[in-house]
């Protein structure tokens, strides 16, 4: 009897092997095993490579799944100045394993508080502390779940499900927002009730005397439009998707600026790729000014298109130590100007020389004040010339003014402005254009010959993309610029070369956040020249704004013409 269990025991067991080993040749003939193994071996037997089982390892990992997103992970951590933001880590699992690939850094959204009120810093504190813990919030709960399992490289797909997730939450926050105004208006009605019943001044109104002058009404000027509030938390969407455009280069074994410009160019990468000119700060003056003064918040050096990076940064670099050396000299030099000891004070101090500070703002560039608008200008024409530089050819100027500031909010003195000066030089737009998702959304590209687009809060890889090809199909220069509070992250200069903007505005040639972005920049010229796919940039080209406006009148009227005849023919 035992033996015959026994002998049913061992054939059982041979069953079970014999239909696992069936079950294994179907699995792996279902998987083209025997196949695969066959043409890797017998083309490995010819080629004889040094590493043979490396080789099979590079043979195996083509056959792989493609990588996917994995975790997200947000954290806090500080940016260039100390402030808290946001970083954002992606791990995808790659044939099999979970691995970390990449992390992205945003730059801070708010502009940098100066000589504000004690309240006024704490209130953007809180409000800088909140926005970090709300993006946090949503990328490791609802952001997680939602982009797991998705493929990194389709960049498209990733940005259409943030903006819908944002579009959501901005909804909410306006909600939320017109409640607390509802709620605030209400606990003001009851604190102070509106009487119904009003008194009105008592006499006649004096008549003015004959020969008095009489004071004309003044023009009213237009208020500030309010500016859109941001929404709590909307830094999270940007640095989710500049995070995955990095997950998705490193994937495919390039460098970012070659990523996006396959994104931009529907996957056929250019044959030739132009550097942006960088716009160097060397001096920030606006602040420290007293009264109209500040009306001139940074003054730049671009260097000519026929030079390359590296010697447009080192001729900058040359031109930022003279400046230092005369603001010293400027500094030894008595105050009285050789006056005589009877001078007055006052009249001193009308003939004194600006203030000099010895420090760098967060910008990277020197701090001074100025006495005169032409102050800055001519420390930087004289610095020029003590290098045998002359500006307008050998070196460029920029100016970044308080616009809003200096003319009312009127589209008509804008547009006279752009009139007068627009074919000799560039008329940049910044503050039109904060909000990059909304300026997409309008379809109206503001008057001006381009744009300087900055990448925070909610606006994504994919508004970049399509932004920068509008204005290229306007004959728009695009500019990629740096906010206020700048991170590590040298992810900016990349985005600069893929979507080929004309220039890219980095600060200063001190601070390491920003330091390192002129060494990117660097970088990526030597690399392209090796490559040979470095073109050089075009020359400047203004636009004369009067012209453009006759082509239009000229388009109406031909427009007006055709439906004319269009809808009587028998005309």
């Amino acid at each position: 009897m035992e033996y015959g269990e026994n002998r049913s025991g061992a054939e059982q067991r041979q069953f079970t092997i014999t239909d696992l080993k069936h079950q294994a040749a179907e699995y792996y003939r279902a998987n083209e095993v025997p196949q695969r193994l066959e043409e890797v071996l017998n083309a490995m037997f010819y080629q004889r490579p040094e590493d043979f089982y490396g080789h099979l390892a590079n043979y195996f990992s083509e056959l792989s799944k493609p990588p996917v997103i994995c975790t997200l992970f947000g954290k806090r951590v500080l940016d260039g100045i100390g402030r808290p933001t946001l970083e954002v880590e992606v791990s995808c699992r790659v044939r099999n394993c979970v691995k970390r690939i990449c992390s992205s850094i945003i730059s801070s959204h708010t502009e940098i508080l100066e000589n504000a009120s004690p309240e006024a810093v704490d209130a953007d504190e809180k409000e800088r502390d909140e926005s970090v813990n709300i993006a946090i919030e949503w990328i490791n709960e609802s952001l997680h779940e939602m982009l797991r399992g998705l493929l990194p490289t389709d960049q498209h797909n990733v940005d259409g499900l943030l903006g819908e997730y944002f579009a959501k939450k901005a909804e909410e926050d306006k909600e939320r927002r017109e409640a607390e105004k509802e709620k605030e208006k209400e606990s003001q009605e009851a604190e102070f009730p509106i009487s119904s019943s009003t008194t009105a001044p008592s006499g006649k109104k004096k008549s003015n005397k004959p020969g008095k002058k009489v004071s004309l009404p003044e023009k009213p000027v237009l208020p500030a439009e309010p500016t859109e509030p941001v929404v709590m938390g909307s830094m999270a969407i940007g640095c989710i998707s500049l995070a995955v455009a990095k997950t998705a280069a490193t994937l495919r074994d390039m460098p970012l600026y070659l990523h996006v410009a396959l994104l931009k160019h529907n996957q056929e990468l250019p044959k030739e790729l132009a550097m942006p000119l960088p716009m160097t700060t060397v001096l920030s003056c606006g602040k420290s000014s007293p009264g109209k003064l500040n009306l001139m918040k940074e003054v730049m050096l671009i260097p000519p298109s026929w030079l390359t990076i590296k010697q447009g940064i080192e001729r900058c670099v040359d031109i930022q130590k003279q400046m230092i050396k005369l603001l010293g000299q400027m500094a030894n030099v008595p105050s009285s100007m050789g006056e005589s000891k009877k001078s007055s004070s006052r009249d001193a101090a009308k003939k004194a020389l600006p203030p000099v500070f010895k420090k760098m703002s967060h910008l990277g560039c020197l701090v001074t004040g100025t006495e005169s608008l032409e102050q800055p200008l001519t420390l930087i024409q004289s610095a020029c010339a003590n290098l045998s530089l002359e500006l307008g050819i050998d070196i460029h100027l920029g100016i970044n003014c308080a616009a809003h500031e200096l003319m009312d909010y009127d589209s008509q003195q804008w547009t006279s402005l752009c009139n007068t000066l627009g074919s000799k030089c560039y008329l940049i737009a910044e503050d039109s254009c904060r909000n990059l998702s909304k300026l997409l959304e309008e379809q109206n590209t503001p008057k001006c010959s381009g744009l300087i687009i900055k990448y925070t809060n909610e606006a994504k890889i994919s508004d970049l993309l399509e932004m920068t090809r509008r204005l290229d199909g306007r004959k728009h220069i695009s500019i990629l610029g740096s906010p206020d509070g700048e991170s590590s992250d040298d992810s900016l200069v990349d985005l600069a070369v893929g979507l080929g903007t004309r220039f890219i505005k980095l600060g200063g040639l001190s601070r390491g956040e920003r330091v390192t972005k002129y060494n990117r920049l660097l970088a990526i010229e030597e690399e392209l020249g090796k490559n040979g796919r470095l073109v050089e940039g075009d020359e400047h080209e203004f636009v004369d704004f009067t012209e453009e406006e006759e082509e239009v009148e000229e388009e109406e009227l031909d427009y007006t013409d055709f439906a004319v005849r269009t809808e009587h023919p028998a005309m």
